[in-house]
């Protein structure tokens, strides 16, 4: 059976959205503030070496109870925590480059300020969560006393991943709020639908 050659569909206009051009953080295109720019890099190299370090951790446990026949306990528990701070610093690099799971296909049909009305309620929402969660993370942090059972360590330093990426976050998103208010001010200075 012969399938007809025809070009694979050009999927852009489905991927980008001209009217969130102002609250995307780029590091390539130097868009956004600089110290979102700094951290989103940092992150980014920190979770290259979050993965290596996993990586290793998972394969040291893997050759010790394939060819010692010994596992190896303190690489289990190390492997714990590495995954758990690939977990809140992925979030918040992600987030900072736009790379959530979002249904935007209404966003794309508004016009420019209405569009931006729901990018202002959105990322007030999602600062409002990222508060709850770092008051919650404090309250964790202020009771967690106890240390890991073999590395010894303080359950603290796991626990200050989930603070300090929320912090990131809501200050991201207060940022992006505070740029969509500008946006719905002036939508002159956002692309319509029509100039895609």
């Amino acid at each position: 059976m012969d399938i007809p050659n025809t070009p694979a569909p050009d999927t852009t206009a489905f991927l980008d959205d001209p009217q969130r051009k102002p609250l995307e953080i780029d590091t390539e295109q130097r868009r956004g503030p600089a110290l979102f720019r700094w951290l989103t890099m940092g992150m980014e190299h920190v979770i290259a070496a979050l993965l290596v370090a996993l990586i290793f951790s998972v394969s040291a446990n893997v050759i010790g109870r394939a060819i010692l026949n010994h596992s190896l306990p303190w690489a289990d528990e190390l492997a714990r925590m590495l995954f758990i701070w690939l977990i809140f610093v992925g979030a918040a690099a992600a987030f900072a480059r736009y790379e959530h799971i979002a249904v935007d296909i209404l966003v794309h049909k508004l016009p420019p300020r209405a569009a931006h009305i729901l990018y202002l309620i959105q990322h007030l929402a999602i600062a409002s969560l990222m508060g709850v969660i770092i008051w919650g993370g404090f309250l964790v942090m202020s009771r967690a006393s106890g240390r890991t059972a073999i590395l010894g360590v303080p359950w603290n330093l796991v626990n200050i991943s989930l603070v300090l990426c929320a912090t990131f976050i809501a200050t991201v998103a207060i940022w992006r709020a505070w740029q969509s208010v500008q946006q719905i001010r002036s939508p002159s200075a956002i692309p319509t639908t029509g100039d895609r």
